[in-house]
């Protein structure tokens, strides 16, 4: 429950600490006094979004600090949990539990298990199909069943998305079948090999040249291998000094021997150099086929061309595997279906369980009564004489996020009326006495520690009003529950009552909240009477 809030510096809060207690508490001021200003604190510390308009004018940050007292076990054993939120004029928020940073989401995801802050827009919300839901499945207190069916939802919508991403490659890869089939072959016909290009350039340059370099090698021939050539000098200089035991011969004698072998090279070239157009336009064939395959795949080496050859073979492969790949994404896909129409049985037999028509409305079996009894008395109570209620649960098409229900409320507030939905027909004030009694509902079957009502008797008055005070009153007897309310016949059942005010300062305006002793809460009451 709550126990303490501590504002600084928001909106016309310059500062505030204020205890709050077990049971019904009430919450009053005069219009305009800032009592939705305390709930836009407590709003702004649960995790609602951040603005910097908020914070007090010529002030650099406001701080708002909320206390909870959780129960753990025994129930004079609690835990304190502290919610701090910061805001800086340049925009920065922060946010810690218990002195640690965590997140909005995080915070919003601990805020819903403490405190429900119920304002007048959300009986407007009444209307709503979602929120009618989930007010069914609060009151199923079916989290369990809702948990399988998101997770079993999810594996099957992405089952559906893996089936159709596939199903589009495959008739994409059909559709270019022939395409792929013809680029593969006519890499395949081109016989490629890795270094080809640079040995074809080198021979077109050889055939293309074949009378200048047999010239060129004929020259070298002569010069090295004639009577004066240069091998037969290195000859003649070796045996001169053959006699003679120095060391220089050996080195001579090797250089004969590579000159030789030098000779004998530019001899197999010059043999082997010879003009041959036919072989010369062959070469200049090869190379232009190779060079234009190179230009159409964009690629800039015979290397890349070998390695699409090989990926052109792959998708031909994967080709001839789509079907077989396609008929086990469809038995996933059914898999996946079945275990979620499971779950979503479950989760509709969850909600019918506490929406199916029971066949009375004794004192002792309400705890076994359906929402639409248990509501039709309490809104009797609060002088809907002939209230009706039914909730309807009727199958979707097909699944949704939520299962595979659409939950209707329907209202009728006198007598023969046929039921329809409850925005259609309900007024303002039966909408709030509505939203009290489904609230008194919900409390009744989950563990949701502080409940705040904001302004819920609006459109009542006089008994109908001192009857929905009651049942807040008895709403808090397992909870605490503060009601910020104008009217004295609620304010009359608090066991605690806050008196919101402003007053003027030298500076600003600025709001105030304390808690009345009995005797101010006595003519506080008779001040809201006189009104």
């Amino acid at each position: 429950m709550l126990t303490h809030l501590h504002i600084r510096n928001y909106a016309l809060i310059s500062h505030l600490d204020i205890d709050f207690h077990e049971g019904f508490s009430v919450m009053t001021g005069e219009t305009g006094a800032g009592k939705s200003i305390i709930l836009g604190a407590l709003n702004l510390v649960m995790g609602a979004r951040a603005d910097t308009k908020t914070i007090t004018e010529g002030e650099e940050r406001c701080v708002i600090e909320a206390t909870f007292a959780e129960a753990k076990g025994d129930e004079a054993i609690r835990q304190e949990i502290i919610i701090r939120r910061e805001l800086n004029t340049n925009g920065r928020s922060r946010s810690f539990v218990n002195d640690e940073v965590v997140t909005q989401a995080e915070l919003k995801a601990l805020a819903r298990q403490l405190i429900d802050i119920h304002s007048q827009h959300e009986s407007l919300m009444l209307g709503d199909d979602l929120f009618q839901l989930q007010i069914v499945d609060s009151i199923a207190n079916n989290q369990a069943e809702q948990d399988a069916y998101s997770a079993a939802y999810e594996r099957y919508t992405q089952a559906q998305h893996e089936l159709h991403q596939y199903q589009q490659r495959a008739a994409k890869a059909q559709a270019d079948a022939d395409y792929v089939a013809f680029q593969w072959q006519q890499l395949e016909d081109a016989h490629l090999q890795a270094d080809e290009l640079e040995e074809l350039e080198a021979e077109e340059y050889r055939l293309a040249h074949a009378e200048e370099i047999q010239s060129a090698l004929a020259t070298a021939l002569q010069q090295l291998d004639s009577d004066n050539g240069a091998l037969s000098l290195i000859h003649a200089s070796k045996s001169a000094i053959a006699n003679c035991q120095l060391p220089i011969a050996d080195r001579l004698d090797s250089v004969e021997i590579e000159l030789k072998d030098i000779v004998s090279d530019i001899q197999r070239l010059y043999d082997r150099t010879e003009r041959d157009p036919m072989r010369l336009e062959q070469v200049q064939e090869r190379q232009s086929m190779l060079q234009t395959l190179m230009k159409k795949h964009r690629v800039q080496t015979i290397a890349e061309l070998i390695a699409l050859h090989e990926e052109l073979g792959l998708q031909m492969q994967q080709l001839a595997n789509y079907d077989e790949d396609i008929a086990r994404l469809q038995g996933e896909l059914e898999q996946a279906k079945q275990v979620l129409s499971a779950s979503a049985d479950a989760l509709t037999a969850s909600r019918k369980k506490v929406c199916s028509p029971t066949p009375s409305l004794s004192e002792g079996a309400r705890e076994g009564d359906s929402i639409a009894s248990r509501l039709i008395e309490d809104m009797q109570r609060l002088g809907v004489k002939h209230a009706n209620v039914a909730v309807q649960i009727t199958p979707t098409e097909d699944f949704t996020p939520t299962g595979k229900d659409d939950v209707q409320f329907l209202f009728a507030a006198n007598l023969n009326q046929s039921l329809r939905r409850v925005a259609e027909v309900a007024s303002g004030g039966e909408i709030s006495r509505l939203m009290l009694c489904i609230k008194a509902l919900i409390a009744s079957t989950n563990g949701l520690p502080t409940i705040i009502f904001d302004e819920i008797d609006t459109g009542v008055s006089g008994a109908i009003a001192s009857q929905m005070g009651e049942i807040m009153r008895q709403i808090a007897a397992s909870r605490q529950v503060i009601s910020i309310t104008h009217l004295p016949q609620v304010a009359t059942k608090g066991e605690h009552h806050y008196l919101v005010y402003k007053e003027d300062t030298d500076v600003r305006t600025e709001t105030h909240i304390r808690e009345l002793t009995t005797p101010e809460h006595e003519a506080e009451i008779e001040k809201m009477r006189q009104l």
